[in-house]
């Protein structure tokens, strides 16, 4: 069977290791592992030969042996090409720029270093283009990273970058400067709400909006819509939340964030009991096939095919599609789990789980649905707010379907762990 990397992923997963052996081919003497151990990791993951991935990829079956042996570097197209068609959210990407890191200098890149170099070097391209990139990895290390220290790191950053806006710098330097303030403040609004500091995530998200309405970019503008749009669907102001998503698509068409405003757009609509969701789902995945897989699809504030089925379990659950939001559930899972065991997207996976104690509640089976809803709030990377909505939802459900049944309480002693 031909696989494409937009298309839907084999549901069918050999069993997830718990560890890795050491001195596995492909790995030096600093335990970092290569682009080609690496991607033979995640195709025996996924179950494909290399001709399934030659066929996605549209690489040869010899060049891809070649790369994945070490008898020749893994280029960037074909780097990206592997990622999207084994769905490794960037991993694979990392992994390449790492080998190539690691022919050109042997000594780790350090950020104490970088700082230095952003400091002595004032504001030159060479400047600009560091920090965007720091500011890309910060973005990317969102949805694993310990929340409270990825906002004192992204102020710190932020505060950096006032610090430059203080000189006295070309237009353009002033616009990339804006840029990369804006993403910052983007990133530690989004954290900062996930820690519960409400009213210091909408002072960061109107921060943001005003940074990018000075750079004249509308994608971080139309991010700070969909932060309202966030805000208002976890706090149940469901009509606030459509509109603040529809403000965002009209100033943000044709990007990434566009997708997103359309997936919380649904995501409210459903819980208002509206219909013609199919619809909206759809133009959400035709606009997507249509944009550029990303460069990092770990980067908080891209959208890829991996994270529509995301968004779609959510309308599904709503919508009481038990089949479809299982598989969508089942499937992220996979997506979100590297060879190692390793899970890349923490806060996705528990939602997940808490989808598939909705079905198994929904199939009668309440030890299921509790254990399932239990482990989905376990301690770890979560945004606590929208954690406890969707739980929320669970326990009514369950109450609803079980009344006077102790074992629901399970559920709300987890809930106020959170």
């Amino acid at each position: 069977m031909e696989h494409h990397p937009y298309s839907a992923p084999d549901r069918s997963f050999p069993r997830i290791p718990q560890h890795r052996e050491t001195g596995i081919q492909g790995v030096g003497d600093t335990g970092v592992m290569t682009f080609g151990s690496r991607l033979r990791e995640y195709r025996d993951h996924r179950g494909w030969s290399l001709g399934d991935l030659a066929r996605a990829t549209h690489f040869s079956r010899s060049y891809l042996s070649n790369v994945e042996n070490g008898r020749k570097p893994a280029t960037e197209d074909i780097a990206r090409a592997c990622d999207a068609a084994l769905r490794a959210k960037g991993e694979l990407i990392a992994a390449a720029r790492q080998d190539a890191t690691a022919k050109l200098n042997d000594r780790p890149w350090q950020t104490a270093e970088l700082v230095s170099k952003l400091q002595t070097s004032d504001t030159t391209p060479n400047t600009i283009e560091s920090l965007h990139s720091t500011v890309e990895e910060l973005c990317c290390q969102y949805n694993r990273r310990d929340a409270l220290e990825l906002r004192t790191e992204a102020h710190e950053w932020l505060q950096y970058v006032g610090s430059l806006l203080r000189r006295p710098v070309g237009l353009k330097a002033h616009s990339d400067l804006l840029v990369a303030g804006g993403w910052l403040a983007l990133l530690a609004g989004c954290v900062e709400y996930d820690l519960g500091m409400g009213t210091a995530s909408e002072s960061t998200r109107v921060a943001a909006a005003q940074l990018g309405m000075e750079a004249g970019h509308p994608e971080i503008v139309g991010w700070g819509h969909e932060m309202t749009a966030w805000f208002a669907l976890t706090q149940g102001r469901f009509r606030q939340a459509v509109e603040a998503s529809r403000r965002g698509q009209a100033v943000a068409r044709g990007t990434s964030v566009q997708v997103q405003l359309i997936a919380q757009e649904a995501k409210a609509r459903a819980r208002l009991g509206e219909s013609g969701l199919t619809t909206l789902l759809e133009s959400g995945r035709d606009l997507l096939a249509e944009l550029p897989y990303p460069d990092r699809p770990d980067n908080h504030f891209k959208v890829d095919p991996a994270k529509w089925d995301y968004y779609s379990m959510d309308i599904h659950r709503m919508a009481q599609d038990n089949a479809q939001a299982s598989e969508y559930a089942t499937s992220v899972i996979n997506d979100n789990i590297a060879p190692d065991g390793t899970e890349l997207s923490p806060m996705r996976i528990s939602e997940c789980r808490l989808t598939l104690a909705f079905v198994a509640g929904r199939e009668g089976d309440l030890e299921a649905a509790v254990g399932l809803g239990v482990e989905g709030l376990k301690d770890g990377r979560q945004s606590k707010l929208h954690l406890r909505m969707v739980a929320s939802e669970l326990d009514q459900e369950l109450r609803r379907r079980f009344p006077g049944e102790g074992a629901v309480s399970g559920l709300a002693d987890a809930m106020r762990a959170v």
